[in-house]
């Protein structure tokens, strides 16, 4: 695949029920053979909602962009800054909060181009740091992060329904 071929741009309210599908459908690709059904169906239902995936949408410390091949969705990030951050609220630093490519493209550097506009953006904000959270037990998220300059900082629980996970929290400096 051609890189060539991927376009990266930011998301708007439109893009809601496009950015829902691969929401959903990558999320569960990525964690439904080490969750249970429910715990997976719950955090979907209070997650990926109309009403949740709108409100981050409009939230001005947060921006979403889709990866698109051939002009279909394939992958999206999602960043936070400031108050928007789910743990940090650094204005110092910017959240990747998410980056999620659809299953049968993984290894195609899509998500390496994810996370490349992500840094771009931090630096364009004259941020110092950029810093995500990536569950323990997904050694090739840990790995990309790893390659990409990233080094655990911190940990911090995670509750997938009932189950009480850890999330490695990992940060590059830009500065």
């Amino acid at each position: 695949m051609n890189k060539d071929h991927i376009n990266i741009s930011l998301l708007a309210a439109e893009d809601l029920q496009e950015l829902r599908k691969l929401s959903i459908e990558t999320f569960y690709d990525s964690f439904s053979a080490a969750n249970s059904e429910e715990n997976m169906q719950h955090y979907i239902n209070n997650f990926f909602s109309e009403e949740k995936l709108s409100r981050e949408i409009k939230n001005p410390g947060s921006a979403f962009y889709f990866a698109k091949l051939d002009g279909e969705p394939v992958g999206y990030l999602k960043v936070n800054f400031d108050k928007a951050q789910t743990e940090l609220q650094d204005n110092k630093g910017i959240e990747i909060e998410r980056i999620y490519i659809k299953s049968a493209l993984q290894g195609k550097r899509i998500g390496q181009l994810l996370f490349d506009k992500a840094v771009e953006i931090a630096k364009e904000k004259n941020k110092d740091y950029l810093w995500l959270g990536v569950w323990e037990k997904n050694p090739g998220a840990i790995k990309f992060y790893e390659r990409n300059g990233l080094a655990q900082f911190a940990t911090h629980p995670f509750k997938l329904g009932d189950d009480l996970q850890t999330d490695i929290m990992m940060r590059i400096d830009l500065k």
